[in-house]
């Protein structure tokens, strides 16, 4: 590191080559760190040919728990991103394998990835416009358009949040005071909960994501505020159920405020009756939020947008971008359909928000959101959606789907394979299943057969549990998996069953 004497005083040591700016030795800096990553990313990750590399936790745990983490002088950045390449990329899943296909964990697009260095080279912080001030207005015309695009009506608005989670959980909170203040005439967000808000439920499918019973938690309702509605024969909430529901809560003194659709359950991708939903909600005046994180990028499909037929009729939905948009993790999004929802948890600091900027026709979005301190991952959809392009996009949704439909169909016809329902999206699930096999039995094959799959490399399947059985879950989010690595990846599992049946 060079030194000289600064300006000041203070120091004798120069910091521009370890910040990037526009000194000649911050720029040759920040080129030659990329370049080096790049090189080890290429090397020890883009070129790995299988989903994992088959390591051992525990070896991992050995290992990595070895590293120092800060030693007294530097090591350097070559150094230090070989030893992450050898013993951190080297044995990361490979999002992008064909055969990685076990959650909804999507590989990210390359304008993504090029958004996402801007992000971090920039570092804008997302709470007040003074330390974003052309990101501000960049994200807002996101959620803008993603409003637009659910059609939410022209009072709609929204925020990027971390996750699904964080997006269940604000649209939960805003339903929550919103019944409050409403509903019952008092204030949460001074006084703390009402005495009467033990009596507050929930309305969610039984296949509900469980961050509804978390947010229920976390608000000081309870986990037994969530009433699990039955779903019917293909997952979907039944909402004559729902209705039975609603007049037995109501009767028992009750007082149910918000119904949870949701728009691709995690395990079979089933999308409730969002238009039925909408009216229940009406009749019962209940604030419907809808969780699309899994299903929402239908909005870019001419060919199954109809899916998401009565979403803008909804006071909340749940937007996943690191799903079937196809962005890195995080990138999700908080849309209501009244502006004034956000009302409930406005808060002003001096020293951030002030009114005067208000005032002034300034736009702080940490009015918005319960985090400050926050990425500009509105960046990332706006690369991505703008230079590929709404057509693209599709197809590339489109083509999953149509590939779990036809892996549906193989699966069907493999007298080992079971299907366990008809995907509406593109996860599905199956296991194996030969004839005459007691079902503890089947349990504990199919649940080595992707352990086995996994450690080897071969494939990397989901492990759940459907109507109290062990399957194998499917999830094809890559655009890049064909018909013949699903070919393979069946072949295996059943070499992988019929090995593990010797155990037993």
């Amino acid at each position: 590191m060079k030194k000289r004497r600064s300006a000041n005083q203070h120091s004798d040591i120069s910091f521009d080559e370890d910040f990037l700016s526009a000194s000649p030795q911050s720029r040759t800096a920040y080129r030659v760190a990329l370049r080096q990553a790049e090189a080890v990313l290429l090397r020890d990750y883009a070129l790995l040919t299988r989903c994992y590399s088959g390591a051992e936790a525990a070896d991992l745990a050995e290992e990595i728990g070895g590293l120092e983490v800060c030693p007294e002088e530097g090591r350097g950045l070559e150094s230090t991103l070989d030893l992450v390449g050898s013993s951190i990329l080297r044995h990361s899943v490979v999002v992008s394998d064909p055969t990685c296909v076990g959650h909804l964990h999507c590989p990210p697009l390359i304008p993504a990835l090029a958004a996402e260095s801007l992000i971090s080279a920039t570092n804008q912080s997302m709470d007040s416009w003074d330390q974003a001030p052309a990101a501000t207005y960049l994200e807002q015309r996101v959620i803008d358009w993603l409003g637009e695009a659910l059609k939410l009506g022209t009072q709609a608005d929204g925020i990027f949040t971390s996750g699904g989670t964080q997006s269940n959980l604000l649209g939960l909170l805003l339903s929550r005071d919103d019944f409050i203040q409403r509903r019952l005439g008092w204030r949460s967000q001074e006084k703390g909960l009402p005495p009467n808000a033990g009596k507050m439920r929930i309305l969610a499918s039984a296949n509900a994501h469980f961050s509804v019973q978390q947010s229920a938690a976390i608000l000081g309702l309870g986990q037994d505020a969530v009433v699990p509605v039955a779903t019917d024969q293909l997952g979907r909430m039944d909402v004559a159920v729902a209705a039975r529901f609603l007049d037995a809560l109501t009767a028992q003194g009750l007082l149910p405020f918000a119904i949870v659709a949701t728009v691709g359950t995690t395990d079979t991708g089933s999308i409730d009756p969002l238009s039925a939903l909408a009216d229940l909600a009406d009749q019962w005046s209940a604030w419907l939020h809808v969780d699309a994180a899994y299903g929402g990028a239908l909005v870019l499909s001419h060919r199954f947008g109809n899916r998401l037929e009565g979403v803008g009729r909804a006071d909340s939905v749940t937007i996943d971008f690191h799903k079937l948009f196809y962005q890195p993790i995080s990138c999700s999004a908080l849309l209501v359909r009244d502006r004034r929802a956000f009302d409930t948890i406005r808060l002003r600091a001096d020293y951030l928000n002030p009114e005067e900027n208000e005032q002034a026709g300034l736009l702080d979005l940490v009015t918005k959101s319960i985090q400050t301190t926050r990425r500009f991952d509105g960046l990332k959809p706006f690369v991505s959606l703008h230079s590929v392009g709404r057509r693209r996009l599709a197809a590339m949704i489109e083509g999953t789907i149509d590939l779990a439909s036809s892996t549906a169909a193989m699966i069907r016809d493999d007298p080992i394979l079971e299907l366990a329902m008809e995907p509406f999206l593109n996860a599905l699930l199956f296991r194996y299943r030969p004839d005459g096999v007691p079902e503890a039995v089947l349990d504990a094959v199919n649940g080595t057969i992707r352990s086995r799959l996994l450690i080897s490399g071969q494939a990397l399947l989901a492990r759940t549990k459907f109507s109290g059985r062990v399957f194998l879950k499917v999830t094809l989010l890559n655009p890049r998996t064909e018909r013949h690595h699903i070919e393979t990846i069946l072949t295996r599992v059943k070499q992988a069953g019929d090995e593990a049946m010797l155990m037993f």
